[in-house]
């Protein structure tokens, strides 16, 4: 983890993130499971060094603000784009995608989420190591 997220968070950390649907060690801090109207979600995500989310979905999108290290962000058949603190990424309806850290640095990303009545997202194949490490 880099120095300003670990000696200063915004967030505390959250709970460690499910291994069927993360490769390495993330924590999600909820810190809006859902709305009044049940529309969005809101969460604090924190990956350590080269973790990552599987290739996944958001019926109604998804945008992540990233507010600390260095990641990366992937569509299915394009290249990755790499995030620092202050980018944001609005991530289309049923766009396939992955998320994650940069292979030496922490990461994290405040993600807001819409629901629906499919739910918030689907999960989808692991980003293989060959995929990572092609980046």
């Amino acid at each position: 983890m880099n120095t300003s997220e670990k000696d200063n968070p915004i967030f505390p950390q959250g709970e460690r993130t499910p291994a069927d649907y993360f490769i390495g060690t993330a924590r999600l801090n909820l810190l809006v499971p859902l709305d009044e109207t049940g529309s969005y979600a809101v969460g604090n995500v924190v990956f350590e060094p080269a973790s990552r989310t599987n290739w996944h979905t958001h019926p109604a999108g998804q945008i992540l603000l990233v507010t600390d290290g260095k990641g990366h962000y992937q569509e299915k058949g394009q290249p990755a784009r790499h995030l620092s603190k202050g980018d944001v990424v609005v991530i289309p309806s049923l766009v396939e995608h992955w998320h994650g850290a940069a292979r030496d640095n922490s990461f994290t990303h405040i993600a807001i989420t819409n629901n629906t009545a499919e739910g918030t997202v689907k999960w989808l194949d692991p980003v293989t190591d060959e995929e990572y490490n092609n980046l």
